[in-house]
């Protein structure tokens, strides 16, 4: 197996860790996995390590010019709370739907620009499906359209944790390669 570690910055762990824990508890509360936690118990979680460590955590990276890192946690930090500071507020099934699609956007591109490697497309590829199937879920009013898409944030998550702690733990982050050519016989 290759063992490219990329640790990335201290600030890039950091940020992956918190952006893994707060997909965690926001996608087991969508999924439905836990009786009676959903994803409003998700909120406090939301707005200060989702959204004000990530927020934060993405300023240093900024300031430490590592821009990919430092443009997806913003952008995610800056999701993260404006979603918990309007959690419980009364808005429509389609406002909620196009919060939700505008921000798979910034998903979709945060995975095309991703250059932190297969984890972090993985984690924002994975995040994208599930914020894009929340938002059909939302149009929709399918609830288990919802908790699919719970369960691709929770997968999103354990891929951002498990970023962060092969980073810090020098586990694999590759995925092995093939030489070309290699197991190929020439015929003779």
């Amino acid at each position: 197996m290759d063992n490219d570690v990329s640790a990335g910055s201290t600030t890039t762990v950091v940020g992956r860790l918190a952006l893994g824990i707060t997909l965690l508890a926001f996608g087991v509360g969508y999924a439905d996995v836990i009786e009676g936690v959903t994803a409003a118990d998700a909120v406090s979680l939301a707005h200060y390590v989702g959204g004000v460590a990530l927020f934060v955590a993405g300023l240093l990276a900024l300031r430490e010019r590592d821009t990919a890192s430092g443009t997806a946690f913003s952008a995610l930090g800056a999701l993260w709370f404006t979603w918990a500071v309007t959690a419980g507020s009364r808005l429509s099934d389609n406002a909620a739907g196009l919060f939700l699609l505008l921000f798979a956007l910034v998903a979709l591109s945060l995975t095309l620009g991703a250059a932190g490697g297969i984890l972090d497309q993985g984690t924002y590829g994975l995040f994208f499906v599930s914020l894009l199937l929340l938002a059909i879920a939302h149009f929709a009013g399918n609830d288990g359209l919802g908790r699919i898409g719970g369960w691709f944030a929770v997968a999103a998550g354990a891929v951002a944790w498990y970023a962060a702690t092969a980073a810090l733990a020098h586990w694999p982050t590759a995925l092995p390669r093939r030489a070309a050519g290699r197991g190929v016989t020439a015929a003779g």
